[in-house]
């Protein structure tokens, strides 16, 4: 079975966990077994979304999944991406896993929204999926749809 890997930063935008559930069920759905990493508190919003574990089954602490980081051992790497410091972690979490990936970069404000996109294409090769979102996550779930539909080909 192919395994995915999402990474969650803080989650104080709002789009995140409902992106983040959506991303595991349209993953799933590929035939992913997909694996959560994140914040304690973005963690406690999912574990609120998803309380019997209907769609994220498999969650581990972001510095825990860290620590035991192995190349190639996700087929394919999600991350969210809309502070510095979750640029930082995409970037690191990249390099590490060396496998096909996915960076959805989300920001209201559109200067910050393509500072975070501009170290994204220096930093790596990843597929951009980029959107000004903040409280509706609806731009970026459209485009992340499109680049999911090229997986199921």
């Amino acid at each position: 079975m192919k395994k995915a890997l999402i990474l969650l930063g803080c989650p104080e935008a709002p789009s995140q966990t409902p992106m983040a559930v959506y991303s595991v069920y349209k993953l799933t759905s590929l035939g992913y077994d997909v694996t959560v990493a994140s914040t304690p508190s973005a963690l406690k919003l999912l574990e609120v979304s998803d309380p019997e574990n209907f769609y994220v089954k498999n969650k581990i602490d972001i510095e825990s999944c860290l620590e035991n980081l192995e190349e190639k051992s996700f087929d394919l790497f999600v991350g969210f991406v809309h502070k510095d410091a979750a640029v930082s972690y995409f970037v690191t979490f990249y390099h590490i896993l060396n496998t096909k990936s996915i960076a959805l970069v989300f920001e209201k404000d559109s200067e910050l929204l393509e500072s975070y996109v501009e170290s994204l294409k220096e930093s790596t090769d990843a597929t951009l999926v980029s959107a000004r979102a903040y409280h509706n996550p609806t731009p970026l779930k459209v485009k992340f749809d499109r680049v999911i539909k090229k997986l199921e080909m």
